[in-house]
């Protein structure tokens, strides 16, 4: 079906809107395949706006009498008004809009249409691989390799194709370790700590089961990563009494009869619905015009929000005391490993690792930690917070680390070399985007589809000496140590520059800071002359 078959109408003139931070203007609405088109006809005014569809959360349409009104609730939290002449048109507009925004079909999407003059399809794709991970730091060949085993993504569908694994461990030894692990998540390496030779693991769950399996592959493996007289830890993000009921529907965890050098710590951490009810709950709270101060922080305490982002901070410090400060390699898991352990295998990297707090060390990691790793954002991310279906694998995760990001980066305003509007920028990205780098599941799907040739990649276009001035932190200073944050909730702020980046006070901010940076990079250019 052709996307001009879901537009009645495509065309309306003499429609008002309302948008924050504006007054209303009058002009003409368009509706295309991809897009959402409003031209101020006013005399004096060349205002336009261009919303993309799949930025649409959800729409509310009201008629009157012989008119109607749109309420479009986007994604990225700005709420526009339309008022349609024409019950009709209103009506008509309203449909395209809902069929046009919630299409599945990933090939249809506008990323697969997007040509910007100064990106060519031949650019490279991604900034990190495991093989480039694994070239770059020469101290894991002496005890790990590259391993092939899921070349064809046989072994594990959200993996790549290529995984660094210990030496003593043969691709058969790995497909049975796969098979133990759910979703076949068999522990990879994601990270080297140069200081100490420490590591990082992540995989997912094991089979145990009610019965207690074993695997001697996977205790295998999983003794390869320390030496006979170390000690290791697992972090596990679920807590004691969901690991036993994981056990009961054949999960569970790694008993310490079978890998007694590991110690396993409980973190338990919200994830899927719980944590999209938490948003939805905060998004509430900073729409309610009240300007009651205890109902707007009680509904805010409400939210639990805040506290998924200490817990999260919390956590990832965890697991960085335990490489950094202990000396110790850990692996870290949940359930199926592709959320809550990617979220704070980054955060543990960014607070430990200096490579990693760059721009271009930022938009690798988040290459490697995310995308490489199988995040799967076109479930995660398929609606926000204002969405009226019924949620089913929907879970802001990626939105939860860009908020703890935000946290280090303003408890530390000089080691990260990114600015705010960088987290802005992926906010925005990750839930609809002229870019292919957030479509589909994993790399599998990513191959299946053509994504990475036929689209472009939002990471390198970001780099692009135009857009990498604006993103960097003009007041960045290099520091080799590690960056340990305060979890305390006096210490934790909301993200006024996300969730209420659509009120006039925010807007006065947002200009404020911008003068600041200006000011900075002036002076920075003075002082080099």
């Amino acid at each position: 079906m052709e996307f001009s078959d879901h537009i009645k109408t495509a065309n309306v003139e003499d429609v008002v809107l309302r948008q924050p931070l504006h007054p209303p203007s009058r002009g003409t609405l368009c509706i295309t395949g991809h897009h959402l088109l409003f031209s101020d006809r006013e005399e004096g005014s060349s205002q336009q706006v261009l919303l993309l569809l799949r930025n649409i959360d959800a729409i509310e349409k009201r008629t009157s009498g012989s008119s109607g009104t749109i309420t479009i609730k986007c994604k990225d939290l700005r709420v526009l008004q339309l008022d349609i002449p024409g019950m009709e048109q209103c009506l008509n507009i309203a449909h395209s809009i809902e069929t046009l925004s919630c299409l599945d079909n990933v090939s249809a999407m506008y990323p697969f249409f997007y040509r910007p003059t100064d990106l060519s399809l031949r650019d490279q794709w991604g900034l990190s691989t495991p093989e480039k991970q694994y070239t770059q730091i020469k101290q894991l060949h002496k005890k790990w390799r590259l391993s092939s085993v899921n070349e064809s993504y046989s072994v594990c569908p959200s993996y790549p194709p290529m995984v660094i694994v210990p030496n003593s461990i043969d691709d058969e030894m790995l497909k049975k370790v796969a098979k133990f692990r759910q979703a076949g998540r068999f522990p990879v390496l994601c990270y080297y700590h140069r200081k100490n030779g420490m590591v990082i693991m992540r995989s997912s769950q094991p089979l145990t089961g009610a019965n207690r399996k074993r695997c001697k592959e996977d205790e295998l493996l999983l003794q390869a990563v320390i030496d006979d007289s170390d000690k290791g830890f697992i972090i596990d993000t679920r807590s004691s009494q969901q690991v036993q009921q994981a056990r009961m529907t054949g999960g569970g965890f790694e008993s310490k009869s079978f890998y007694s050098q590991w110690k396993r710590l409980h973190r338990q951490m919200e994830r899927g619905k719980a944590l999209q009810e938490s948003l939805i709950k905060l998004v509430e709270a900073c729409g309610d015009e009240s300007h009651n101060v205890d109902r707007w922080l009680s509904k805010l305490e409400n939210s639990k929000w805040l506290s998924h982002v200490q817990t999260a901070l919390s956590t990832a410090g965890l697991l960085a005391e335990c490489v950094e400060r202990d000396g110790h390699s850990a692996l870290v898991h949940g359930y199926e490993g592709t959320d809550c352990t990617l979220l704070i295998c980054t955060l543990a990297q960014l607070i430990m690792d200096p490579s990693c707090r760059t721009l271009e060390g930022f938009l690798a990691l988040l290459d490697r930690e995310w995308l490489q790793a199988g995040h799967p954002f076109q479930q995660r991310c398929a609606h926000s917070a204002y969405s009226h279906a019924r949620l089913q694998y929907e879970s802001p995760v990626f939105l939860l680390l860009l908020d703890c990001v935000w946290q280090l980066w303003r408890q530390f305003p000089l080691a990260l070399g990114f600015s705010e509007a960088l987290l802005l920028r992926l906010a925005n990205e990750v839930y609809a985007s002229d870019y292919g780098t957030f479509l589909c599941n994993n790399d599998q799907e990513r191959c299946a589809l053509g994504v990475k040739d036929r689209t472009h990649c939002l990471f390198w276009a970001l780099l692009r000496p135009s857009e990498r001035d604006y993103y960097s932190n003009p007041l960045y200073e290099p520091k080799e140590l590690a960056i340990w944050p305060s979890v305390h909730p006096q210490s934790l702020q909301l993200w006024r520059g996300f969730f209420l980046r659509w009120t006039q006070q925010a807007r006065h901010l947002e200009a404020v800071q911008e003068e600041i940076r200006t000011m900075v990079i002036e002076w920075a250019r003075a002082t080099q002359r």
